[in-house]
């Protein structure tokens, strides 16, 4: 685990020059001795705070060197109370969401499996370049799809019109892997090529532990993340009103036969102060979810990979954020 506090070494006032000389001998004595407060005694350290990269953060009141080879950020007063909770994952991230500084960091840069977190970003994709009342023709076969491959799905059929944002729900809500590819074949053309329009989207966006094998996070040698990218990629996500709404829904019905569609992030009901994002899941990436909340109008990100118990983690960490952590926004 990296994480790590700075604490101000401690300091001594210098008075005004005294009239009684044997307070001045005594006082050039301490300074030569190199008198200092005792151990554990000093002013009250400020918030820490260390940046990756550094000129990204210049609301960081310290300098460049305080961050350390890893990129690890972490920001905490120092008290007992400040250390970040024990999680299960192996990879989190703590995001403020207005200005995107990253308050804590556990291997956040490391690459690994994102699971179905991949459709923050093929939704993303979706609203720059398609309109939300595009019709589709769905050409995939979700129930085909769920057999092959042990996909959620929406339940699509081929030969379906659907507008784009119905595709959005299903993508976003029940989590459609069949979703995510008939949105693939309508903006681009065909999986491969939105896949490429997938990580130029990360290019753009500076995130550089973050790349693309299809739209819909199925388990790929190719395809990876890391909990800083993702959580950078689910701030953006949330500042898309029309997506932050989706994510936010509970239920959705579609203009079809079929049954309702259903929001599968349970956080949203075991934690009040969620809004949003998104989960996935699957035998390599484990559980992971990129999530968000808001209180007293603070908002933040937190994500979590790699996870066996992903809702307690990322409500351990939105607690002790929320406490702990001053606003860096």
């Amino acid at each position: 685990m990296r994480y790590r506090y700075r604490r101000n070494p401690g300091r001594s006032g210098a008075g005004g020059w005294l009239i009684l000389l044997p307070v001045v001998l005594l006082a050039a004595a301490a300074a030569v001795l190199g008198a200092r407060l005792p151990e554990g005694q000093s002013q009250e350290p400020p918030a820490a705070i260390s940046c990756q990269p550094a000129d990204e953060c210049p609301q960081s009141p310290l300098p460049a060197a305080a961050c350390d080879a890893g990129g690890s950020c972490v920001l905490g007063r120092e008290s007992p109370g400040s250390l970040p909770p024990e999680t299960s994952g192996r990879a989190a991230a703590v995001i403020e969401e207005p200005c995107g500084a990253l308050l804590y960091g556990l291997n956040e840069h490391d690459r690994l499996a994102p699971a179905s977190l991949t459709k923050i970003v093929t939704a993303l994709v979706a609203v720059d370049r398609a309109r939300l009342s595009d019709i589709v023709t769905v050409r995939v076969d979700g129930a085909e799809l769920s057999a092959k491959t042990d996909s959620t799905v929406m339940g699509l059929e081929p030969g379906q019109r659907l507008s784009m944002q119905d595709l959005l729900y299903g993508l976003l809500l029940p989590s459609g892997n069949d979703a995510a590819i008939a949105i693939a074949e309508h903006v681009g053309g065909s999986v491969p090529a939105f896949v490429t329009l997938m990580n130029r989207k990360v290019a753009e966006l500076g995130l550089g532990n973050t790349n693309f094998t299809n739209p819909h996070g199925l388990d790929d040698p190719g395809l990876y993340t890391s909990a800083y990218d993702i959580g950078m990629l689910g701030r953006e996500l949330m500042r898309n009103p029309l997506l932050a709404a989706m994510v936010r829904t509970r239920k959705h019905q579609p203009p079809w036969d079929g049954p309702a569609l259903w929001n599968g992030n349970r956080l949203l009901t075991l934690y009040p102060e969620a809004i949003g994002v998104k989960i996935g899941y699957t035998d390599e990436a484990n559980q992971t979810i990129v999530a968000a909340a808001e209180r007293e109008g603070r908002r933040l990100i937190v994500s979590v990979l790699g996870s066996s118990q992903v809702y307690e983690d990322a409500i351990a960490l939105f607690e002790w954020a929320f406490s702990e952590l001053p606003p860096q926004c």
